[in-house]
């Protein structure tokens, strides 16, 4: 199978995930911050995260986090709040 390369501008970007390539850098202007008194550790922030941005310690990697808000959310107890950066 053949390579794909795409020209954006003057860079010429690779396929890849958001794993490889840092995507925090353009987020919406709110970051997810999660209040860990509140928190129940349910998981559902990690597991419905579309850039894994989230570990298993439930801390976010805003390098990779875009500021969708999904996690936000979808949390039972509502203990990440979207705050502007």
């Amino acid at each position: 199978m053949s390579e794909v390369k795409m020209t954006v501008g003057a860079v010429i970007e690779e396929p890849g995930s958001s794993i490889v390539n840092k995507t925090g850098n353009w987020r919406t202007g709110k970051k997810p911050v999660r209040n860990p008194a509140k928190c129940i550790k349910c998981m559902r922030c990690w597991l419905v995260c579309p850039d894994n941005a989230i570990n298993d310690k439930i801390e976010t990697d805003y390098d990779f986090c875009k500021g969708c808000g999904i996690c936000a959310k979808e949390c039972p107890v509502k203990c990440i709040d979207m705050v502007d950066e």
